[in-house]
């Protein structure tokens, strides 16, 4: 061989291996060669349409009829540049597997016809143990209040927000990190993972992309001239476009603040859609850009390597005006829906259909639109084959924005967030939890450390950045919320969602690095370890905060994080997790087993310690007096959790 021959050689084999798919090339004949895999490893086939497409993206559908040990489904595939069409699938057992593709176009030879078979190999202990991607994909738990592996093992959700990691701002190297990277100017990708998976995470929250953002000549928020609002994007601080509410740069009206939008690109410039020819600013959403989504990919498949489980959105939802008022709306947002589990259905992950942060009548469509659509792409498409949660992150309660069951089909999981990061929240959380049938429920945004703005605001207190205050406003929603019935997990969060990197100013919002090194995101692998403490039991508790007294102590604010005791409890009444905000007063715990013998035992959720078990007994009613807080202390002046077993 040539040296420029095995350059090319060489260069294509190592993006195989990064993307770490068992099939880079199409079947050479009619009939796959037999592969020996393992259980939820991604399988890639690739197609060559044989016949010329005006639009590849918009004018077909292909897929695989896939068939295994108790599964037998549809697999869509995705379109990939030029006539190039994927199919990304997984076994779902060990067993023999097969397949058979079809598509709209029946006459293209190219995609239609082929078929392939492989065997499936079980995982062993040690090799699950290696990687928790090796139980299999997430689902829904039996009870359906909690999320588990599919081999039944718990999966308790512990994330950060890292919304703009899929663009530029957050970089794939494509090279190892060291052990004791410490966050800082230059981070990348596997930087970050590398460093949060040390603290015990276990997912990041990430909007796939950002259509019709970009660092141009137009304010971060406006319309064009119909006043059609193109987007509502954060600020790329330092670079001002105008002043004022005005007229922008497009003819149409600037509104909030002089500087223009975060760039959204990926690390070699590509947006996600081209621009549409008749719509200055607005994406073309007929016309998907692939080679945006190949940077996403790897950046997908690393956090499969690394044991990840990431909650993907499809955009947010500013581009909703523009979309909907040039486009057929559900026709293309359906297919954009379906093109991020076509493209991502093969790892293990939670689905978001939509990131409805807000939902204001001039940068957002409503919930009902977003329904409808998101409904739309279920009846066409189906549900993700490979059965993950599908749920939408929401400014208060996707209940009270979607409704729940029939009235919102596609939804598996619920979620509260964004508005209000206080107490209040709690409330949306038990009802939630109480819904039949039961769905799990999840705090996707709650109180951000080192966010000045008025919905971070407890009680109106705005603490300064990464101080013991911040840190500790953090920690009252993590417990906060996850004993108010959100026992799918909890997503941390900071100020540097939006990642501003390195050579841009920070302005109102820290560098990315900085808020990587917050305290707050310390205290995760205790809320972890503290729920997880009798293994899968957290998933049996059911709300019980109404059976302590007092619950909130005297002059403790309903919009503020201190002063309240939260507690779940099993229905057998043998086993209970109870947190105590920061001034709670010492209660009394009604509703235990009368005259039994129980085990107290205090957790720190600052430092993830137990305290020594203390024995304490019901009275002949039911009722716990519990002896005091740690250090002896009848008010708290620290907030403290503990655990109650019979």
């Amino acid at each position: 061989m040539n040296s420029s021959f095995k350059r090319l050689l060489t260069t294509a084999l190592l993006l195989c291996a990064t993307i770490g798919l068992l099939s880079c090339a199409a079947p050479s004949s009619k009939h796959a060669q037999q592969k020996v895999i393992h259980p939820w490893q991604t399988q890639e086939i690739v197609f060559r349409a044989e016949k010329p497409y005006q639009n590849y993206y918009t004018d077909v559908d292909m897929w695989v009829e896939l068939k295994g040990p108790n599964f037998d489904k549809r697999v869509y595939g995705f379109w990939d540049g030029e006539n190039r069409y994927v199919v990304r699938l997984v076994a779902t057992a060990p067993g023999e597997w097969s397949w058979r593709s079809g598509s709209n176009r029946t006459d293209d030879a190219g995609l239609n016809g082929r078929t392939g078979t492989f065997t499936a190999i079980a995982w062993t202990a040690k090799e699950k143990q290696q990687n928790p991607n090796r139980h299999g994909f997430v689902r829904v738990s039996s009870n359906g209040h909690a999320l588990e592996y599919a081999d039944g093992a718990p999966f308790f959700m512990v994330g950060d927000t890292w919304l703009a990691g899929t663009t530029w701002r957050l970089p794939f190297r494509n090279a190892p990190t060291s052990n004791d990277y410490q966050p800082g100017p230059g981070i990348g990708f596997e930087d970050a993972v590398a460093f949060r998976k040390k603290q015990g995470f276990n997912s990041v929250s990430m909007i796939s992309s950002f259509p019709n953002w970009d660092a141009d000549v137009n304010p971060s928020t406006h319309a064009d001239p119909s006043g059609i609002y193109l987007r509502n994007a954060w600020e790329k601080f330092g670079y001002d476009v105008s002043s004022g509410e005005g007229t922008d740069a497009s003819g149409g009206v600037s509104y909030w603040g002089s500087f223009t939008a975060k760039s959204m690109r990926d690390e070699y410039g590509h947006l996600p859609f081209a621009m549409s020819a008749q719509h200055k600013g607005v994406s073309d959403f007929t016309r998907i850009n692939p080679a945006y989504f190949k940077s996403l990919d790897r950046k997908m498949e690393y956090l499969s390597q690394q044991g990840f489980v990431p909650l993907l959105e499809t955009v947010r939802r500013d581009v909703g005006p523009s979309w909907n008022a040039y486009f057929n709306f559900n026709e293309t947002f359906s297919r954009y829906m379906q093109y991020i589990v076509a493209r991502y259905g093969a790892n293990n992950l939670v689905f978001s259909g939509i990131h409805l942060d807000w939902i204001p009548k001039e940068f957002s469509l409503t919930a009902a639109q977003f329904n409808e659509a998101l409904t739309y792409h279920l009846k066409k498409y189906g549900p993700p084959p490979f059965n993950q949660p599908v749920t939408t992150l929401i400014d208060r309660s996707t209940y009270e924005a979607f409704g729940h069951g029939d009235k919102v089909p596609w939804m598996t999981m619920h979620s509260v967030g964004n508005k209000p990061r206080d107490h209040r929240v709690g409330e949306a959380l038990e009802t939630e939890f109480k819904l039949t049938p039961a769905y799990p429920t999840i705090n996707f945004e709650p109180y951000y450390t080192g966010w000045l703005h008025s919905i971070n605001k407890p009680a109106g207190e705005e603490p300064p950045a990464n101080s013991a205050r911040d840190n500790y406003f953090a920690r009252a929603q993590m417990y906060g919320s996850v004993l108010s019935g959100g026992l799918s997990g909890h997503v941390h969060g900071t100020a540097a969602y939006d990642i501003t990197s390195t050579g841009e100013p920070a302005g109102a919002r820290p560098h990315f690095w900085e808020a990587m090194n917050y305290e707050s995101a310390n205290y995760m692998q205790y809320l972890n370890a503290f729920v997880q403490s009798e293994g899968r039991r957290y998933q049996d508790l059911l709300l019980a905060s109404n059976q302590i007294q007092p619950r909130k102590a005297v002059g403790s604010p309903d919009d503020g994080l201190d002063g309240w005791s939260y507690m779940m409890r099993t229905a057998e009444k043998d086993f209970a997790l109870l947190y105590f905000e920061n001034k709670s007063a010492l209660p009394k715990l009604i509703g235990f087993a009368p005259d039994k013998t129980y085990t107290l035992k205090w957790f720190d959720p600052m430092n993830g310690e137990w305290q020594k078990a203390i024995s304490i007994k019901a009275d002949g009613e039911g009722t716990l007096s519990l002896p005091s807080f740690p250090q002896n202390e009848k008010i708290a002046s620290r907030d403290w959790a503990a655990k109650i077993t019979l």
